[in-house]
C-alpha cells in the first residue's frame, strides 16, 4: 500500500512522493479500509486538495482496498482538506 501511494508524483516538482518522504503513515484500519497519512511540502502549498484527492485515488487501484481515509498534516488548512477528501 505503501509503494503504491508513493508512486503519485507531486505536479509542482516532478517527484514522486517517496522521494519527496510525504507519505508518513499507512495503516490498515480494518478489512479494506487503510488510512493514509501525508505532508505537503508546504503549510501553505497551493494544490493540497488536489495531492489528497490523488493519493485516495492511487490507493483505491490497490487490490482489496475499498475505503480510503486520507488525512492531510501541518497544512493551513488541513481541517478543511481532511473533511473534504474523506466526506462520504
Amino acid at each position: 500500500m505503501r509503494e503504491a501511494v508513493g508512486k503519485v508524483i507531486d505536479p509542482e516538482t516532478g517527484l514522486t512522493f517517496a522521494e519527496m518522504q510525504m507519505i508518513k503513515n499507512v495503516k490498515e484500519e480494518a478489512p479494506g479500509t487503510v488510512k493514509v497519512e501525508y505532508i505537503p511540502s508546504s503549510p501553505f502549498c497551493p494544490i493540497a486538495f488536489k495531492l489528497a484527492a490523488d493519493i485516495k485515488k492511487g490507493a483505491l487501484k490497490v487490490s482489496g482496498v475499498k475505503k480510503a481515509l486520507v488525512y492531510c498534516r501541518g497544512h493551513l488548512m488541513e481541517q478543511q482538506i481532511n473533511e473534504m477528501t474523506n466526506k462520504e
